[in-house]
């Protein structure tokens, strides 16, 4: 079974989402790392961009596949993990401690509609 943090909202694309006041940090599950195998490039928006919940807001290419990054809540992306830009592979070393972009949250509403850490749990053993 994946790795789930309790603390998060996920969406059924894999991404994950913890919200802290009106911002929302958001990355990819420890499940969707696996599923892509090793990690070496992260494409991100530019700060500033308008994203609009269920958006692609980037990719993540690993040597096996590429996949689309889904917005799981709207808002504006105030911040970038540029960190990734030289070491993609950190998400791979640790899914849940690696954010890709953070997120001020126009409607916070959202997030309610993400599943919870067992539902998430749930649908990875699903797939």
């Amino acid at each position: 079974m994946a790795n789930v943090m309790d603390d998060r909202r996920y969406a059924e694309s894999h991404e994950w989402v913890k919200i802290e006041g009106d911002i929302a940090t958001i990355g990819i599950s420890d499940y969707a790392q696996h599923a892509l195998g090793d990690i070496v490039y992260v494409d991100m928006p530019e700060v500033g961009d308008e994203m609009t919940a269920g958006d692609v807001f980037g990719a993540v290419e690993s040597v096996k596949a590429a996949s689309d990054l889904i917005c799981p809540v709207s808002g504006e992306v105030v911040e970038i993990n540029e960190a990734l830009e030289d070491a993609p592979e950190t998400i791979n070393a640790d899914a849940f401690g690696t954010w890709i972009i953070k997120v001020k949250v126009s409607d916070a509403a959202e997030a309610d509609a993400l599943l919870d850490a067992a539902a998430y749990a749930q649908l990875c053993e699903n797939e």
